[in-house]
């Protein structure tokens, strides 16, 4: 009996954790989902990655705003693997819950935007690696990439 309700507190805490998660990203600003899709299509397409990661978090994001309807963007967040096997059909939160047994993956991106669209010059920046690898070097490339 102690271990069904364990089983029914824990399945509680996993569903509370993946919709929260899920309402961070629907929080973000357009351009910021932008860029948070254009990382999780980047690591999902690895043939290594045999799970779908969906966003989990920000960390931390910046925007400057260089005028005439253009936006350098940075975001800082975090992808976590999902139950869901990679070729999931629109995959998220709720259907997919997330793994608690896999490592999270820290991302930083950076990228222009024009009239809210994803610039492909300059290239935008994507650096993801499990987490706690992302380092002070690589959030102040992706920096002095804004400030270019």
């Amino acid at each position: 009996m102690v271990l069904l309700a364990f089983l029914v507190l824990l399945s509680a805490g996993v569903f509370l954790e993946s919709s929260e998660a899920q309402e961070d990203l629907n929080t973000l600003p357009e351009n910021y989902i932008k860029g948070v899709q254009l990382a999780e299509e980047q690591i999902n397409s690895h043939q290594t990655i045999k799970n779908i990661f969906l966003y989990f978090k920000s960390l931390e994001k910046s925007d400057i705003d260089g005028g005439f309807g253009v936006r350098y963007l940075f975001h800082r967040f975090y992808l976590k693997a999902t139950r869901c096997p990679k070729g999931t059909a629109d995959p998220n939160p709720t259907e997919c819950t997330f793994r608690n047994d896999r490592p999270l993956i820290d991302c930083g991106i950076c990228y222009k935007t024009y009239s809210g669209e994803i610039q492909s010059e300059p290239k935008p920046y994507i650096h993801c690696i499990h987490k706690p690898q992302l380092t002070q070097v690589s959030c102040e490339r992706c920096q002095q990439t804004l400030n270019r």
